[in-house]
């Protein structure tokens, strides 16, 4: 159904209201759209979520709900909607990129992150290596990847959320093995020295390292690298660590844009369905590890090995910190990559 028909029915519904003497009976759209604004390794997620959403929502409320996804690099994405993208939604992988929202512009309240559980994440994920069949360069660890002759392919962390996560990941390792910042710090551009090209979000790096065949190991989200597995069968490992980080992407309605548009319940419903027990079965399908239902985490047990993970709030001091510090302008990432 175009977007066109959606708004010529609207005022259809209402004259029939008014010739049936129900003019002050509020008239209910046959239908409803929603865009949801994402980041790039969510896409095979939302499009079974999308599915079951709206069947959800047809047999609750009797009206037809269809969700446009817009994929991308997390920061890009974020930049997007500041610029006027209409977003109903955000479901981007980081909390700093939503933040971005709030500061720039006032898309959402200050609070957005209190109004769902898990501080509005209903899904979680980590950072893993993902390395060619039999592993041929025996990358174990983080410390491997910054030997000479070692090609690593991760995205851009000026744009890419899942980028941001594999920096931090490598940098709190770098930090415990060698000790302190300043340790960790040339390890990180050690890393990056060894990067032969920086796409501008996860799924551009996957397609390079997996279809375009660069790189020996691949820095990726969790979830990314079991599809890598399902694709591409014994064609690629999957490596875990010693450790990584708690990656827990957020969610959040764009208040701005579902008030204007007057799709806020539907956005609403859209995000809290995430946390249901079908939602959170979905998560655990794909590869994202399920937040609140405990039917779901004992179901999905078995492909998500215990790690040592450390979040971002305990290893640096939460998103606004880390983003001031390695990601803005002339921050630590500039500096580092600056001087390759």
């Amino acid at each position: 159904m175009s977007l066109r028909r959606d708004f010529i029915k609207i005022p259809l519904a209402l004259a029939a209201a008014a010739t049936l003497g129900l003019a002050g009976v509020p008239a209910i759209a046959q239908s409803v759209q929603l865009l949801n604004v994402s980041y790039d390794p969510t896409r095979e997620l939302y499009v079974e979520f999308n599915r079951a959403f709206a069947t959800y929502w047809k047999a609750k409320t009797g009206q037809d709900v269809s969700i446009k996804q817009s994929h991308g690099g997390s920061g890009k994405q974020a930049r997007s909607i500041i610029d006027g993208l209409d977003a109903d939604v955000a479901t981007l992988a980081l909390a700093g990129d939503t933040d971005a929202l709030v500061k720039h512009g006032g898309w959402l309240a200050a609070d957005w992150q209190k109004r769902l559980p898990h501080n509005s994440s209903p899904y979680a994920s980590t950072i893993v290596l993902v390395v060619r069949q039999g592993n041929p360069k025996g990358i174990k660890d983080w410390d491997d990847l910054v030997k000479p002759g070692i090609s690593v392919i991760t995205p851009n962390p000026k744009t890419s959320g899942g980028a941001r996560w594999n920096y931090l990941a490598a940098w709190e390792f770098g930090k415990r093995r060698l000790g302190g910042d300043a340790k960790a710090k040339e390890f990180v551009a050690r890393l990056f020295a060894n990067v032969p090209i920086l796409d501008t979000g996860a799924r551009g790096s996957t397609i390079t390292f997996a279809q375009r065949n660069q790189g020996d190991v691949l820095i990726a989200w969790e979830n990314e690298a079991y599809l890598l597995e399902k694709e591409f069968g014994s064609k690629v490992d999957v490596v875990y660590p010693s450790l990584s980080i708690l990656a827990e992407p957020p969610v959040a309605v764009v208040d701005k844009n579902v008030d204007r548009k007057g799709t806020r319940a539907a956005a609403e419903e859209y995000l809290k369905y995430l946390y249901t027990e079908e939602g959170q079965d979905i998560a655990g399908k794909n590869f994202y590890r399920p937040t609140l239902s405990q039917k779901a985490q004992a179901k999905y047990a078995k492909q998500f090995p215990k790690l040592n993970l450390f979040t971002i709030e305990q290893a640096f001091g939460g998103w606004a910190k880390a983003d001031k510090e390695h990601f803005a302008d002339g921050a630590s990432f500039d500096q580092l990559y600056s001087r390759r």
